[in-house]
């Protein structure tokens, strides 16, 4: 996901509201996200529906790896030879 230009992905909503379809085909194009803001904070961001699904898929992937290395830590992992031989196992049925 490419990051935030402040110049120009910073829109107050009201100007959202008024040009939602331009607002849309910007981020689409751009792929970057929007922050709407409302008296001068943040209130939402609107972003590609692609990028937003990207971001999930990483996020899953990396939540995989946090619960690993805390598995890994609690001495719950699977020595690499022992893990080798089950799926060298799977494979062989």
């Amino acid at each position: 996901m490419s990051k935030v230009r402040v110049d120009e992905d910073i829109r107050p909503l009201s100007e959202f509201r008024a040009e939602v379809a331009s607002f849309v085909k910007h981020i689409h194009e751009t792929r970057r996200p929007m922050v709407l803001t409302q008296r001068g904070r943040g209130v939402a961001v609107l972003m590609d529906v692609h990028e937003f699904e990207s971001m999930q898929e990483r996020l899953e992937i990396l939540e995989d790896i946090y619960r690993a290395e805390e598995q890994l830590a609690a001495g719950e992992g699977v020595p690499h030879e022992k893990a080798k031989a089950r799926v060298l196992k799977g494979i062989a049925r």
